[in-house]
């Protein structure tokens, strides 16, 4: 028997059994395809639109008929006034954001992890957990009454002390501090709750042996419990590190006025403007794509590090 035949035969083989599998576990593939269909409408099907990035699109030619121009928005894009700003805001709001709130579920989590009460440990999860589950425009509503220069709550504390009220919404230098510790106090409770998983699986009798040669509670953290976390840690890096460049669209939105522009504005709002609101779709596809492409570049370049530097990587 020849190798091709050989080869072929194993091919189908391999194919038998892979449909005979599938007919066995049928009932876990029905619950899958869901997720399936979703994906492939909402995430592979608009690629299709990619190529207006490269045209004039035109809505009564369509994208086939539209003229194609190649690299002219990319250009345009990247010689314009606006360039330099938008990546400059958006890259100081995400990785302040990354530097800031990532230790803040993992401290949690610890924290939470040593709590011997559990009632009281119940307690302070659902409160910490509870502000994930407030809308984006409630969020920023409140936000903007609390910190109201006339009758919000922190202006009228610094009345009663003697202090003078200042407008913060309407701050630069504010701006990025009320973003990213108001998106802190609304994520921490949530993102903690998969390092408390990991956390569940550590040994008890790790800790009681620990305890006998004399370890203190700050010892068996450090040596116990924060390597458990370092592989999700590290995932959940490469992931923050894959959406550097997009900085939350509604919040930033909602945030905005025209005396903070300067330092509000970031890459997903400007896209809206160019593409929803002046009608440049292809102009504004050309940003989207520009965009992506950064964060996949930013990806791969992360998860080669994480690769290199230790066993753990999405790839």
């Amino acid at each position: 028997m020849s190798n091709s035949t050989k080869t072929s035969i194993t091919f189908i083989d391999r194919k038998k059994t892979l449909w005979k599998r599938i007919a066995e576990n049928y009932e876990m593939y029905i619950f899958l395809l869901p997720a399936v269909i979703y994906y492939i409408i909402f995430k592979y099907g608009p690629l299709y639109g990619l190529q207006i990035a490269f045209k004039d699109y035109n809505g009564a030619m369509g994208i086939w008929g539209s003229e194609w121009v190649g690299l002219k928005h990319f250009k345009n894009f990247f010689s314009s006034y606006y360039f330099w700003p938008l990546i400059r805001n958006t890259l100081s709001i995400s990785i302040y954001s990354l530097i800031a709130g990532f230790p803040m579920p993992i401290i949690l989590a610890i924290m939470l992890n040593e709590v011997k009460n559990y009632k009281y440990k119940k307690f302070v999860q659902t409160v910490t957990y509870a502000p994930h589950f407030i809308s984006t425009v409630v969020l920023v509503g409140t936000i903007v009454i609390i910190l109201s220069p006339t009758y919000g709550l922190v202006n009228q504390m610094l009345k009663f002390f003697g202090m003078e009220t200042r407008s913060f919404m309407t701050s630069p230098k504010l701006f990025r501090h009320i973003y990213v510790w108001s998106g802190i106090w609304q994520s921490t409770g949530w993102g903690s709750i998969i390092y408390l998983a990991a956390l569940s699986s550590v040994d008890p009798e790790q800790h009681e042996a620990a305890i006998i040669d004399g370890a203190s509670r700050i010892q068996r953290i450090w040596y116990i419990n924060i390597p458990v976390l370092i592989p999700i840690m590290t995932i959940i890096i490469i992931m923050n590190a894959g959406s550097i460049m997009n900085v939350g669209f509604e919040k930033v939105l909602l945030m905005q006025n025209d005396l903070i522009m300067d330092v509000a504005d970031v890459i997903s709002t400007y896209v809206y403007r160019r593409g929803l609101i002046r009608a440049e779709f292809s102009f504004s596809a050309a940003i989207g794509l520009f965009n992506n492409v950064a964060n996949f570049i930013l990806l791969m370049i992360v998860n080669g590090i994480t690769r290199k530097l230790g066993e753990t990587s999405l790839f």
